[in-house]
């Protein structure tokens, strides 16, 4: 039986005068403080974020409300069991009963059996992770992933209730920030209603009354989140290793009537930094990426691209058809890559024509006029193989080199500290989960990294 089925005669309860008006108080409590930030009403979040998130984000207060008190004690699950439940089974008096005790909670997930079971790790509570019976959630589910929702014994299985929400891992991890400060600031509270004499909670149980208290903090932080990616997206600004603002730029030079095309190579591939990696094709690299500095802004991304050598990527060079094009991901590389070519190259090329595209830019033109990417040529295997090998190369050379995501410390030396290795972790992860949310069956969805787990020493924490 579906969930949503199980919980019909307490949602029809729900409408009661004396229960209804105590629900309004409690949506105003989960969802108006979001939509007062972006003056939006309550009433139009379908229209805004989609009808089915909608729908899930009132589940999640509706079953808040299952496991909730009014300031009297008086529970809705309670009153109506009491009146109605004669007329619920077995399985569905288990159920609300099960989510009457209740508390919604942050999990990631792991070990996911399709349409059977996964794992979830309880982020806030800690302890080892639980198996989850399940069948449709699975089918949605990638390694990694974390939610907020309640997970509740009803006889001897473990489930998922009917109403979760997707966090993003920045998300959950500020989450995880605020139960800490709210952990504190309710702890004479907690205490206070112990009877005299009582021992002291123990972490696990503390942490659960807090959690009981804290509902809200889930639906809040998943609104704000959805209503901003949904309103106003925000791009962070990327910049490259040198520091300029990534903007795309090519340079094409048309060639010179009858030029000799084996000369113009010979030129180029003599120059320091230009490395040939394949018939008309030049690697333009440079020096390892220095950290970033330590009043780097925090809303400003690096991005480094690196070669199979541990070198950074500072462009490429092509020689095909009528032209010699030289790409960049800044204006301020392709005006250093002219310094470097333009002496050597002039008696071939006739004067060039530069393009430079914003990021916003390319990301308009493709999803409005381009083609996606044709495939590759290569039989399926042999695409994966090269694929896969490339990953190797890269992730490689980028155990030695400053991540940003780690604070711009390498992996390895992430690894070395208590602090580094839950960066390192948590890096490694969304790696995971990154590729495991691309296209089934994909080359990069199909690669496999375990081994840095192995390399890195964290394999451990690999569950």
């Amino acid at each position: 039986m579906a969930k949503v089925n199980r919980l019909s005669g307490v949602r029809e309860w729900l409408e009661r005068e004396e229960w209804a008006e105590a629900f309004d108080e409690l949506v105003q409590i989960h969802l108006e403080a979001p939509c007062k930030a972006v003056d939006i009403e309550i009433e139009e979040l379908a229209d805004v974020i989609g009808g089915d998130l909608a729908s899930n984000l009132f589940g999640c207060v509706f079953e808040d409300m299952l496991a909730g008190e009014l300031e009297d004690g008086r529970n809705i699950v309670d009153d109506y069991l009491k009146r109605r439940g004669w007329k619920e089974s077995v399985p569905n008096k288990r159920y609300m009963t099960a989510l009457r005790s209740s508390v919604m909670s942050l999990y990631e997930v792991s070990d996911i059996v399709r349409d059977q079971s996964f794992l979830a790790r309880d982020l806030i509570r800690g302890g080892e992770p639980v198996k989850v019976s399940e069948k449709l959630a699975t089918r949605g589910m990638k390694p990694w992933d974390v939610f907020a929702a309640r997970i509740v014994k009803v006889g001897p299985r473990t489930e998922i209730t009917g109403a979760a929400l997707h966090m993003a891992r920045e998300v959950s991890e500020d989450l995880c920030d605020r139960f800490a400060d709210l952990r504190e600031k309710m702890r004479p509270y907690i205490q206070s209603r112990q009877e005299e004499g009582a021992p002291e909670l123990e972490p696990y149980a503390f942490d659960t009354e807090v959690l009981r208290q804290a509902a809200s903090m889930f639906t809040t932080a998943w609104l704000e989140d959805a209503l901003q990616r949904v309103l106003d997206p925000i791009l962070p600004a990327l910049v490259n290793s040198d520091g300029d603002t990534i903007e795309f730029t090519t340079v094409r030079y048309p060639l010179k009537p009858g030029v000799d095309r084996t000369a113009l190579a010979a030129e180029i591939a003599a120059l320091p930094g230009f490395h040939r990696a394949d018939d008309g094709h030049w690697d333009w690299a440079g020096p390892p990426a220095a950290p970033a500095p330590d009043d780097a802004p925090e809303d400003v991304e690096r991005v480094v691209m690196l070669l199979p050598d541990g070198s950074v990527s500072r462009g490429t060079v092509e020689l095909e058809g009528d032209s010699l094009t030289l790409e960049t991901n800044s204006p301020q590389r392709a005006e250093r890559g002219r310094a470097l070519l333009d002496p050597v190259i002039g008696p071939f090329v006739d004067e060039p024509v530069v393009e430079t595209r914003t990021v916003e830019e390319l990301m308009d033109s493709r999803s409005a006029h381009e083609e996606p990417p044709s495939p590759s040529a290569l039989p399926p295997e042999e695409e994966r193989k090269f694929v896969h090998e490339t990953l190797d190369r890269h992730y490689r050379s980028v155990l030695d080199q400053p991540v940003p995501a780690l604070g711009d410390v390498s992996p390895r030396d992430s690894a070395r500290t208590t602090e580094g290795r839950d960066r390192l972790v948590g890096w490694l992860k969304g790696l995971e989960n990154a590729n495991a949310r691309l296209e089934p069956g994909s080359a990069i969805a199909s690669y496999d990294t375990s081994w840095l787990w192995e390399e890195l020493g964290v394999s451990d924490r690999r569950r």
